[in-house]
């Protein structure tokens, strides 16, 4: 049992808590060059505060390890208190109503390639006209995304995924399904586009990571068949090019053709192994649900998608 009489009050009068945004980005990053970006602040300022941190808690925090830093044992303990403690500190800031007008800082979004495309154009129309001075910059996903939304890495994650760790609250965007992009003028845009036509075309796919099967593939491996991927690529433009100057087709989501198909170079089918329909959600931690600036964020988000599912939907 602890013996309160013992215990002596913290002065905070020779602490500069502006330390405390730096370590939780140095905890978060575990890369000086990175928190640095992260802060808006130059390298050479964070290692210095870096330093200052050292001497605070008199602990390294950040220490050398395989393939860059590590945590220290008592920067582990730091990282989930410290969290809380500047979650607390900017709610009780922000206790007053949030002014996206006069609001600046950068906010951080983890959305795939293929949906930046969609969001990005309609999120930055309505940040330009609400919250003018913040940023927006978007990250792409990895295997940590769900850590670094509970680290404060991150704002938000526009994706799709079945489930989600305990803490983190999802709201469903928009639905979306599968379509197959030919170019203009493409041999097989003249008749139906049937399952052995289908199979009979030479295909490019988008692989982010490069592991783990299409949805289409799968299903297609369900029916006993298989596609012939030509070319694999890891991101829309480099599809949308090669698919448009080729005989090459390309099956994504129905949000993102329309994109391309805006181009004019495109027409649109129904592939005919239809992986169905699945849902775009927003993801966010619940420390910051009630958070004045986030409800904004969120709103923000929800508002500039709405009206990518009323474009009407493609019949078989």
């Amino acid at each position: 049992m602890i013996d309160i009489e013992t215990m002596h009050p913290v002065n905070f009068r020779g602490v500069d808590l502006n330390l405390l945004t730096v370590l939780e980005a140095l905890l978060g990053e575990r890369n000086v060059t990175r928190a640095a970006q992260r802060l808006g602040m130059s390298q050479p300022a964070v290692s210095r505060a870096l330093a200052r941190l050292r001497a605070m808690f008199d602990d390294e925090l950040l220490v050398d390890g395989a393939g860059g830093y590590r945590l220290s044992a008592r920067a582990e303990e730091l990282a989930p208190v410290l969290r809380r403690t500047l979650a607390g500190i900017g709610d009780m800031l922000e206790a007053r109503t949030f002014d996206p007008a006069k609001a600046t800082g950068r906010l951080r979004l983890v959305t795939p390639d293929l949906y930046a495309a969609v969001v990005a154009p309609p999120l930055l129309a309505f940040i330009d006209r609400e919250g003018p001075g913040l940023d927006i910059e978007f990250v792409a996903p990895d295997p940590t995304v769900f850590d670094r939304l509970d680290s404060d890495g991150i704002d938000a994650i526009l994706g799709v995924a079945d489930s989600a760790p305990p803490g983190i609250k999802r709201r469903k965007l928009f639905d979306d399904t599968y379509v197959t992009l030919l170019r203009s003028g493409h041999p097989a845009t003249e008749g139906p586009l049937t399952l052995e036509r289908f199979l009979e075309l030479q295909h490019i796919a988008i692989s982010i990571t490069g592991a783990g099967l299409a949805p289409i593939d799968s299903l297609l491996a369900a029916m006993g068949h298989a596609r012939r991927v030509r070319v694999r690529v890891p991101n829309f433009l480099a599809a949308v090019e090669i698919a448009a100057r080729s005989d090459l087709v390309m099956t994504l989501p129905e949000s993102l053709a329309r994109t391309a198909a805006g181009m004019h170079r495109f027409v649109m089918r129904t592939p005919p192994a239809d992986p169905g329909r699945f849902a775009l959600s927003m993801f966010w931690h619940a420390r910051h649900h009630g958070s004045s600036a986030h409800i904004w964020l969120r709103n923000a988000i929800v508002r500039s998608v709405a009206d990518i599912d009323k474009g009407g939907r493609l019949t078989a």
